[in-house]
């Protein structure tokens, strides 16, 4: 059976009016970046920023009359406010935020049934970030704990090849994303809704409303802790986190070498800006064991993060060699904590695992104190 077409959802998007010109929105210009695979639907509606906040039915209509097309699975539909507008004395308007936080600025629950969520994040590409997340995640699934994996590299989504999962995510109840799963874990990324090799070409307003999307519109069920694969930098992603949920920690990757250090600093201190607890430190490609003759050669030097750690007083939290098989496992989809659970590098992760539960059961006892109770005698 023939999949939905674009022409077909741009035929039934003409029938919603925009409600500030009248015009309809195909008309309007206000479609972007549309894309269909395999009847899964994504795109943006652009509005004006003065707007956004009313314009949430808007973007539920368009959601479910192109959810209504025959051969359409699901439909990810987010707003966009980027059009320039002036405020009363001239200057630029505020931009809103597409969900606004609940009563008295606290932030709202999107991810009601998660206990914590942990940000991996670093500062720079290229430092193994990704798997550290996976493994990382893994790990704490070994220990008994309820795990969700989030991929937040909207640009480079990685996770449907490290977790070996293919296929679209399906609707149960017709209004949420069921999330995928599999190792024990849940998982959604964009890499789901759209083909590996399709770039995304999407502006830092779209790319925060799928982060919001992904996380409310899922259904992710009753989770201990739920793991972020944040994308590199500190962008708008990382902002979106940090201002949107309310994060647990965050665990900062980096290889040893000062160039990398000096970046991993910038996405430590941007977290600590947001107020959001940092749980340490991670040495990836920390040293290299030749497989032959058994000489180790520290590629990237050795014990930056350490030192780095001690001098910013935050914990280290281990070291990861650079080995074959980590990066072999990741890229099969196998990863090394399920695919080899007895070796030492398995170890090396659960252990890491370990020490950031324990510093979640910390986090969430700090919080759960400082919350004031009320008690009636």
């Amino acid at each position: 059976m023939a999949g939905v077409t674009e022409r077909q959802i741009l035929d039934v998007l003409k029938s919603i009016k925009d409600p500030a010109s009248g015009k309809d929105i195909v008309g309007a210009g206000m479609i972007a970046g549309l894309q269909t695979k395999d009847g899964h639907v994504a795109f943006a509606i652009e509005v004006d920023p003065k707007n956004g906040a009313k314009m949430e039915p808007l973007r539920k209509q368009a959601e479910k009359a192109v959810h209504a097309l025959k051969g359409v699975i699901s439909a990810t539909v987010v707003l966009t406010a980027e059009r320039p507008t002036q405020a009363a004395g001239g200057g630029p308007a505020p931009q809103p935020r597409h969900a606004p936080p609940g009563p008295g600025g606290a932030k709202a629950p999107v991810l009601a049934g998660v206990r914590s969520i942990i940000a991996v994040a670093s500062g720079k590409g290229g430092v193994g970030k990704s798997t550290t997340a996976v493994n990382l995640a893994l790990g704490l699934a070994a220990a008994g704990h309820r795990v969700g994996l989030l991929d937040a590299d909207i640009y480079g989504p990685s996770m449907p090849r490290m977790m070996g999962i293919s296929g679209r995510p399906t609707s149960s109840d017709g209004q949420t994303l069921d999330a995928m799963e599999n190792y024990g874990i849940k998982v959604m990324s964009m890499g789901f809704m759209v083909d590996e090799e399709t770039p995304m070409i999407w502006r830092g307003p779209m790319v925060q409303s799928a982060l919001e999307q992904m996380m409310r519109d899922v259904n992710w069920g009753e989770l201990d802790v739920m793991v972020v694969d944040m994308p590199p930098g500190t962008g708008d992603a990382q902002l979106t986190m940090a201002q949107r949920v309310p994060l647990t920690g965050a665990v900062i990757v980096s290889t040893p070498q000062d160039i990398a250090l000096l970046d991993a600093r910038k996405g430590l201190n941007m977290f600590r800006k947001v107020d959001v607890p940092v749980f340490g430190l991670v040495e990836n490609m920390s040293y290299f064991t030749c497989p032959k003759c058994g000489e180790r050669s520290e590629i990237f030097s050795h014990g930056g993060a350490r030192r780095e750690a001690a001098r910013l007083g935050m914990d280290f939290l281990g070291e990861i060699p650079l080995v074959m098989e980590i990066r072999e496992t990741s890229d099969g989809g196998h990863p090394i904590v399920v695919s080899k659970p007895a070796s030492e590098h398995a170890k090396v992760y659960r252990a890491i695992a370990d020490r950031v539960w324990t510093k979640i059961e910390q986090a969430l006892a700090a919080r759960e104190a400082a919350t004031p109770r009320i008690v009636i005698q």
